[in-house]
Parts: structure tokens; C-alpha cells; sequence
């Protein structure tokens, strides 16, 4: 039903092939010194990406499901306490939750930016007994409001942790990265990401020396010292390889942000008449969206129907995340909503992210819009072209919710 190749959600292939060289030479010195796991490859990944950052310390990991982990366990949550964090996220930010015995307790979103809202923190913090973290998930790129989260976590005299995994090169309203504020932030470098490894990967930075000492004793079983362990910990480390390709691919980060802003930028210009859709929130510089995914709003009763066309006309997308947490059946019996979720339902229902990736030709976006719009006209939807939008609380579309001027950041 399509001419010519598919578009797909991701493609790895143009952002490795340039690097291939150096990626070759980088495998080359790790298997001539053959120190797998941790040593001076690691080290000197963890420098420069905690240089990145703008934090003290790096401590790298295997993944960024372990590196969410081990946060909370430098925090000591355990059975008992209570950690607020939003239903709109990955599965692995309530998990690392539960799996330490402890209760995930949902708060909902923004429906602009998908980040967690700090009103709705702060009124599933008060319906807590025993809070002891917050967990801001910086969602798609986009940075969660953190001095109006750290504030809520003060007021309730809690820690408050960054689920970073997808925010690689993002900026928040002061310009700074996610994590340059000393709190625990947790990386994810899994293969997708903006930073993505060969493999699984991942870190925690942060400026505190004795949390850093100790984050670094439990990703290694607890030991401090060989074979001397004062805690239990867990076996989770970075290996020598992922950090060595790491490291030759952190100096482009800086260039494949500006390169997912232009096709973000090509697909907000292409479809700003679009009424039919809402599109992603766009921050005021100095922040700045890293583009990790480009996630649109369709409506609801079309949004499968949407990918289905989509899909026979040789576009992938994904919807991420069509079941929200609070919906997991994983997580029956240990959480709790105390709040209504109301933005997390809607974005649930709505959500279709379009592809995104360094190497994205001018002509496959140009393919995945044509596509996108045919799909809507065929299934209706195509007349709402044109006039502007809103959400039902008489907010702007998102897509110029925070301003078209974001359109000159950099």
C-alpha cells in the first residue's frame, strides 16, 4: 500500500556508521588490555560524563532500570516507605520501587510536557505516612519542573531522585542539565537512548562525596574493599566496552541534540495546521527538549486506528505509554493512587511517537508527515486542518503551549 522503504521508529545505522572507525579502535584497545569490567575505561567515562552533567560524581552502572535502583537503595528505601512518582513512565521507574519493598505512590502529569505536575506530587506526598523519596521522570527528553519538585520534596522532607534515562542532553528552565542541581540522577545509556551504548548501561550522578562512596560500594555487592562487603548491595556493573564506546560517542551528543531539534522543528513547521493533532511542548530558552522521542496527541477514539494507517502506509510509530503504571498488573496490591490521574488517562489513550533519530533524511520526514496526514483523512480527521486546538481545559495546543518563540533556542 506504500512505495518505497519503510520509515522506521528507530534507525542506528547513520549515527554508528560515522563513528565506525573510532568505535573499532576503541573495541580494539579494550580487548588488547583485556580489563572488562570497571577499570580505567569505565573511569574515564565516568569523568567526562559527570563533566557533562555538571555534577561532582558519575557512578557508572549496568543498566539504567539498576542505576534507578541503586538511588533509592542510597537513599535506604525499603518495606515501609512510600516514594511518589507519576503513572505516565516507563514500567521500571514504579519497579525499582517495589522491588525494594517499599510503596509506589502515583501522582499525575502535566498533560503539556508528560512531566510530573508538582501540584499532584505535592497531593500524593500529603496522602503519604511514611514518604521518603520523589521520583521526577524528565519524559521524552523534556525536563520535569525541578526547583518546583524539589521544593515539594523539602516541604514533605523527602529526597527527590531524577529519572534521567531519557534526558540526555536536556536543559531545564535555568539552562542547566538534569542532575547539575546535586540531587541523585539516574542515567540510562540502553542502546535508544541519546547517549545510547552497544548494549545496556547506565549511571547515577550526584555532588554527594559520601553518597558517591557508598553508591560505588553497592553496585558491587557492598564491598568497600575486596571481599570485604558492609552491606548487601548488588552485582551491577558497567563493562569496559560499553564505557570505551561511550566515550568515543559522548563529544557528538551536543551535535545529535541539535540534529533531533531540526527534524523536531521540520515536523512542528509541517504540521502546524494540524488541529486534528496536538503537538509536543516546546520550553522557553535557556531549557532546552533533548528530542528523545516526538510524541504527538491524536484523538483518542483514533489513535489506534491512526498507527494501524500509519503502519500500512510504511510509517512505525509506538505509544509510549499506552498502559500507565496504575494500570499494571505487575504492580496490583503494592501501589497506591491517591490523586486522580486524569492528564496520565488522557495521555494514555492519545499518544503516538513519531520516528526520531539522528541520520532521519529531510525526505523520510517528509514521507512520515504526507503519511500522517493521509491517515487522518482517511480516517476523517482530515478536515480539522487549520484552526487551532485545545485540550478541553482551554489551554493552547500543546504544541505552542510554552511558546512558538522556543523556536530560535538552541
Amino acid at each position: 500500500m506504500h512505495d518505497g522503504p519503510r520509515v522506521p521508529m528507530l534507525d542506528l545505522s547513520p549515527a554508528l556508521a560515522e563513528l565506525r572507525s573510532d568505535v573499532d579502535a576503541a573495541i580494539r584497545r579494550v580487548l588488547d588490555h583485556t580489563r572488562f569490567v570497571l577499570g580505567d575505561e569505565v573511569e574515564r567515562f565516568e569523568q567526562a560524563f559527570a563533566r557533562e552533567v555538571g555534577a561532582r560524581h558519575a557512578i557508572a552502572c549496568a543498566s539504567g532500570s539498576d542505576a534507578l535502583l541503586l538511588s533509592l537503595m542510597a537513599l535506604d528505601v525499603g518495606p515501609g516507605d512510600q516514594v511518589v512518582c507519576p503513572s505516565f513512565s516507563f514500567f521500571a521507574t514504579a519497579a525499582a520501587i517495589a522491588r525494594l519493598g517499599a510503596t509506589p505512590v502515583f501522582a499525575d502529569v502535566d498533560a503539556r510536557t508528560a512531566c510530573l505536575d508538582p501540584q499532584s506530587a505535592a497531593d500524593a506526598a500529603r496522602a503519604c505516612s511514611s514518604l521518603r523519596a520523589i521520583v521526577a521522570v524528565h519524559l521524552f527528553g523534556d525536563c520535569a519542573p525541578s526547583e518546583a519538585l524539589a521544593d515539594v520534596a523539602a516541604r514533605a522532607g523527602a529526597a527527590l531522585v531524577h529519572d534521567a534515562a531519557q534526558a540526555a542532553g536536556a536543559r531545564d528552565a535555568s539552562g542547566r542539565s538534569v542532575g547539575a542541581r546535586g540531587e541523585l540522577a539516574a542515567w540510562s545509556f540502553y542502546p535508544s537512548k541519546n547517549l545510547g551504548a552497544l548494549g545496556d548501561g547506565g549511571a547515577i550522578t550526584t555532588d554527594d562525596d559520601v553518597r558517591a562512596a557508598r553508591l560505588r560500594a553497592l553496585r558491587v555487592h557492598g564491598a568497600r574493599a575486596r571481599y570485604r562487603h558492609d552491606e548487601l548491595g548488588i552485582n551491577s556493573r558497567l563493562d569496559a566496552l560499553q564505557a570505551a564506546v561511550l566515550s568515543v560517542k559522548l563529544p557528538h551528543l551536543e551535535r545529535w541534540i541539535t540534529e533531533r531539534t531540526a527534524i523536531a522543528d521540520d515536523y512542528d513547521a509541517r504540521l502546524g495546521g494540524c488541529a486534528a493533532l496536538r503537538l509536543p511542548a516546546r520550553p522557553a530558552p535557556p531549557a532546552r527538549h533533548a528530542r528523545h522521542q516526538y510524541v504527538v496527541r491524536a484523538p483518542a477514539t483514533l489513535r489506534d486506528a491512526l498507527r494501524d494507517a500509519l503502519d500500512a502506509r510504511g510509517i512505525e510509530t509506538a505509544a509510549y505509554y499506552a498502559a500507565p503504571l496504575h494500570a499494571q498488573r505487575a504492580l496490583r496490591g503494592r501501589a497506591l493512587a491517591p490523586v486522580a490521574l486524569d492528564a496520565t488517562e488522557r495521555l494514555a489513550a492519545e499518544v503516538v511517537a513519531l520516528p526520531i533519530y539522528p541520520g532521519l533524511a529531510p525526505a523520510a520526514r517528509a514521507r512520515v508527515v504526507d503519511a500522517l496526514l493521509d491517515a487522518l483523512a482517511s480516517l476523517g480527521a482530515g478536515d480539522a486542518i487549520g484552526a487551532a486546538d485545545t485540550d478541553g481545559s482551554g489551554d493552547a495546543r500543546e504544541g505552542d503551549a510554552r511558546g512558538r518563540a522556543g523556536s530560535a533556542r538552541a
